[in-house]
């Protein structure tokens, strides 16, 4: 796994999880906005454009993530945020290590597997596959995503740089990772960020996380899709940061 970084090292710590087919740029306005006061890592999750390594599960990218704050940060940060499949990777690592961060923010993550989706996966992969360095389909596919229009030659080039493989393999693990009872043990202050404009299985995932964390708090976005929140608004989610830590 590789690793950018923003910021002082002599500061501390804020980590965050890109969403899966994205890549480090779906958090880099927000490390803008952060790095004067904080040292900002943006992993490259496995699999994806820029990484070294394939992708093989989510708990695997969470001990990865895990050994370096162990090797490089002495064992534990400020703050963790994920986004989709970066946030599964964050609550798996918050059920591994339950002292690992003071603050996290899960943004759409999906805790409720699907055998439907995750069968459909490989085969209307097999069939697609050839299509994602067309650049016609690639805009018809971003806008489905409602993410900025700025971010769209950074989703194109790194969605070509994909192996098929990789993309069946965390688009699998993404539709059948599930909740550990361990993660109700975690020490992080958590909030849950959902878009009321996301899908019921979605808000129904933000719903059980919530539930299962003592001290969580859930956060309906209005008028928010799945990953607007942190991709489209950056001054807001780097102000919620802020807040969350001055505030304690």
């Amino acid at each position: 796994m590789k690793f950018k970084e923003y910021g002082s090292k002599d500061k501390d710590t804020i980590l965050l999880l890109h969403g899966g087919g994205l890549s480090w740029w779906n958090y880099r306005e927000v490390a803008s906005l952060l790095e004067q006061d904080y040292h900002i890592i943006l992993p490259i999750l496995d699999g994806h454009a820029g990484s070294d390594h394939p992708f093989t599960t989510i708990e695997d990218n969470a001990l990865e993530i895990i050994t370096f704050i162990d090797e490089q940060c002495n064992g534990s940060i400020l703050l963790m945020g994920g986004l989709s499949l970066g946030a599964q990777i964050l609550i798996e690592i918050l059920s591994q290590r339950k002292d690992i961060c003071s603050y996290a923010f899960i943004e759409s993550a999906s805790v409720l597997p699907s055998k439907f989706l995750n069968a459909f996966i490989t085969p209307s992969l097999h069939l697609s596959y050839g299509l994602i360095k067309n650049k016609s389909f690639a805009k018809l596919q971003f806008k489905s995503l409602h993410i900025k229009h700025d971010l769209f030659e950074d989703y194109y080039q790194d969605t070509c740089q994909i192996k098929k493989e990789d993309m069946i393999a965390f688009l699998k693990a993404n539709t059948s990772y599930s909740l550990k009872n361990s993660f109700k043990d975690a020490k992080a202050k958590i909030r849950v960020y959902v878009g009321e404009k996301e899908t019921s299985e979605m808000i129904h995932s933000a719903e059980t996380i919530f539930k299962m964390h003592p001290s969580s708090e859930l956060h309906r976005l209005p008028n928010l899709r799945h990953g607007e929140f942190s991709m489209n608004h950056a001054t807001q989610y780097a102000e919620a940061i802020k807040k969350i830590i001055q505030n304690s």
